[in-house]
């Protein structure tokens, strides 16, 4: 059931990405949000269905192979949109895009991360398969299992590590790209998924744990959004 819930998700995107790109043309800044909210939306709605599956047996290669196989996914179908708020800061950066449409794809990945939530939610609260029972009880399941130093240093590295990588790998095939990436990604995932979660995406992050930043803001906003920006930055600076 979850991976038919998923696999929905993809497809539903696929065609609202279709629709918009075959209307709006003529319009390039709603063009750039819609697509870009369309396209967080997908990576948001998936990652919190996975997050229910960590624990299916055999743990933790379930989870991993299914973390790897829907990062594949992501990357084939998702092209040309970043999906990440520190994505969107390197052409900007650069002057690549202007701060109007830097700040519109920002903002439509944030509007992506509540609609994700909240669409999950309601999925979750039909309780049509067996993951989704009790899932909206947890509350605040606080993926930080660590200090808050060693948080921010962990996802500060992977941050720095993830868009290295995406740099690094811009002349690689592309086919062969989404590979690599995924790789990496699951690679993350394994290394410090049990510490922090292994995010190093502010949007995703708040989708995912928006309770916890109710209740712990300045934390957890130092941890999952200070702190891949700042790896994002530290790589423009230096490269």
């Amino acid at each position: 059931s979850s991976l038919l819930l998923m696999s929905g998700v993809v497809v539903t995107v696929g065609l609202c990405r279709r629709l918009a790109r075959r209307r709006l043309r003529s319009r390039p800044h709603l063009f750039a949000f819609l697509v870009e909210m369309f396209s967080t939306f997908q990576i948001c709605a998936c990652t919190n269905e996975l997050s229910l599956l960590g624990n299916v047996e055999p743990k933790p290669h379930t989870a991993l192979t299914l973390t790897y196989g829907f990062t594949v996914l992501h990357g084939l179908t998702l092209a040309g949109s970043t999906c990440n708020p520190c994505g969107t800061l390197q052409p900007m950066w650069g002057g690549g895009t202007s701060l109007r449409m830097g700040g519109l794809k920002i903002a439509a990945q944030f509007v992506a991360a509540v609609l994700a939530r909240a669409f999950m939610h309601f999925i979750w609260s039909l309780e049509m398969a067996e993951p989704h029972l009790g899932a909206l009880s947890q509350g605040c399941s606080s993926p930080m299992q660590t200090t808050e130093v060693q948080a921010f240093c962990i996802e500060l590295l992977f941050s720095v590590v993830f868009q290295l990588a995406v740099l690094r790998a811009e002349s690689v095939n592309p086919k062969y790209r989404v590979h690599l990436i995924a790789l990496l990604i699951t690679m993350l995932v394994y290394a410090g998924g049990n510490l922090t979660g292994a995010i190093f995406n502010p949007a995703l992050a708040f989708s995912l744990h928006a309770d916890c930043f109710y209740d712990k803001f300045l934390s957890y906003s130092l941890v999952y959004w200070i702190a891949p920006s700042l790896g994002k930055f530290l790589i423009l600076y230096v490269f």
